[in-house]
């Protein structure tokens, strides 16, 4: 089901100014139209009192300002970690996380309603996919979220494309999210406080790679055996190990930039020292960084994540093989928030967490 209106953040600034001439509207219009979305957080035209009323109206019928209704927001124990569940205009539900750290507010953002990808132990990809999200979509998560922050005195710091779906799979709309949100006169986050994360579509790889932008890359690798990759990732049937490594090394020559490889470790699966010496050797000479992360539960998938000893041994052996890494900080997990674990579903699953 089409939205009635139109979405105004899904307009380029230049298609926004196209349809205010059109509108017998002066340009500038645009500018204090773009300063009200993406810098005051503005979501309802009559809200945007340096325009005059009449456009405010007419702005009112063209266009919907609510690209997301909150449905639920659940807070950790700790108050480091909230998720809310949106609505979109044809009732699908996505989910979006807030994690506070020392120095960064991190929003972690959906880019498809579900996962068509079906990655074994991720609980978006045991949904399946539903739709793509638009651009404005994607932006509107990062746009709550910073409306929220503002109202403490606060802000987004850092925005990571590891939510609900798969990148690489809506690439323009993805990338249109990008440039708003970078664009100093829209957002204004810098590039480099931005990652994008797929589970390696070596097309869109280089693709990125040729865009040359100075947006983070991050590849879901979780181990380098074919067989077992693709028992845990199906797209490895399509393109395997060695073809989303080549692409990787395509995307550092042309951009100079590190990659960063994401690892789930699963308790013995992919965690041994034998592993770790497998994917250190292929990983030699790149330009790279591992976050090792223990892997989190989900309900379809019944093993757990590495005990603590077996990823400090994990890690120490990537480091004897001169391949830096970190464990990454688990948040969230009670409230399922963590990576691999939103499912936008209707449920609470657990009552102890604080709702807000």
């Amino acid at each position: 089901m089409a939205p009635e209106k139109e979405l105004i953040h899904d307009l380029s600034f230049t298609e926004l100014e196209d349809r205010l001439v059109s509108m017998g509207e002066p340009k500038y219009r645009a500018a204090q139209i773009w300063t009200a979305l993406y810098k005051q957080f503005v979501g309802d035209a009559n809200e945007m009192t340096a325009l005059p009323k009449a456009l405010r109206a007419e702005l009112t019928q063209t266009f919907s300002f609510q690209a997301l209704t909150p449905v639920r927001s659940i807070q950790s124990k700790n108050g480091q970690t909230t998720k809310t569940l949106f609505s979109l205009h044809d009732g699908a539900l996505i989910e979006t996380v807030l994690m506070m750290y020392n120095d960064r507010r991190t929003i972690c953002i959906s880019t498809q309603v579900g996962c068509g990808l079906g990655c074994h132990f991720c609980a978006t990809g045991q949904m399946g996919l539903t739709r793509n999200l638009s651009s404005g979509e994607i932006t509107a998560q990062v746009l709550y979220f910073a409306k929220y922050l503002a109202a403490m005195d606060d802000r987004v710091t850092n925005v990571v494309m590891m939510g609900m779906g798969e990148p690489f799979q809506n690439y323009e709309p993805v990338m249109e999210a990008v440039e708003r949100l970078n664009d100093p006169e829209a957002f204004g986050l810098g590039a480099r406080r931005i990652t994008i994360s797929t589970v390696g579509l070596v097309p869109e790889i280089k693709r990125f790679a040729d865009a040359e932008t100075q947006v983070n890359l991050a590849i879901s690798l979780h181990t380098v055996d074919d067989d077992l990759r693709t028992q845990m990732i199906p797209i490895n049937n399509k393109y395997p190990v060695a073809s989303v490594l080549e692409a990787c090394r395509y995307y550092v020559k042309k951009t100079n930039r590190r990659i960063t490889f994401e690892y789930a470790l699963i308790d013995g699966v992919n965690d041994s020292i034998d592993d770790a010496a497998a994917l250190a050797r292929y990983l030699k000479g790149l330009l790279c960084h591992v976050n090792l992360i223990p892997l989190n539960p989900t309900k379809q998938y019944d093993r757990p994540g590495s005990p603590s000893e077996r990823v400090s041994a994990f890690g120490n052996t990537l480091e004897t093989f001169k391949i830096p890494c970190t464990t990454r900080l688990r948040r969230g997990l009670e409230i399922n928030a963590g990576c691999g674990q939103l499912a936008a579903e209707g449920d609470t699953r657990d009552s102890s967490p604080r709702m807000i």
